[in-house]
């Protein structure tokens, strides 16, 4: 009997910052790491009020999958500000050593 693996059944959350490993290696800079995830919210954002427009002009759209574009779009866009908020935090850190 050969049982295949379902995988997550939540999707993993798409990564806002790389991994350190990764921005080393690839030569990527803070800022392009910054605007990559500020455009992949604003994607997230545009493609839920598009899912509410289709919703609400009866375009096909169900009110499931509208339902949870908005709420990824809401998560997507909490879980940017947390890390806005850890980096600002620690830019006041650093700020406050003395040398």
């Amino acid at each position: 009997m050969n049982i295949s693996g379902l995988g997550p059944l939540i999707p993993t959350p798409p990564q806002l910052v790389a991994p350190p490993a990764a921005t080393e290696s690839s030569g990527t800079s803070f800022s392009d790491i910054l605007s990559n995830a500020i455009n992949q919210v604003e994607s997230s954002r545009s493609s839920a009020n598009q899912s509410v427009e289709q919703f609400l002009s009866g375009e096909g759209e169900d009110l499931h999958s509208t339902i949870l574009a908005t709420q990824r779009a809401e998560l997507e866009f909490q879980m940017f500000m947390q890390v806005r908020n850890k980096v600002v935090s620690a830019y006041q850190e650093v700020m406050k050593m003395q040398l």
